[in-house]
């Protein structure tokens, strides 16, 4: 989940989905601005996508991360 600056959302979604790890994009109404879906063998490198590539992205505010166990 990423939370943008005013205006930035549109954007920020199709550089988000071009990443590797990022399967989906979507923007959403709600505290949050896009939900973003990753996928990858190893649970580090979803971590690493968000932690980095995502945040570092000019107008991300904030993130939070989920991890589906199934």
């Amino acid at each position: 989940m990423v939370k943008t600056a005013a205006g930035k959302s549109a954007d920020l979604q199709n550089r988000v989905h071009e990443m590797p790890a990022i399967v989906d994009a979507h923007v959403v109404a709600g505290q949050y601005d896009i939900i973003a879906e990753a996928e990858s063998e190893e649970v580090y490198e979803v971590i690493n996508t968000v932690a980095t590539d995502v945040t570092n992205l000019e107008g991300v505010v904030d993130t939070r991360t989920y991890i589906c166990l199934e």
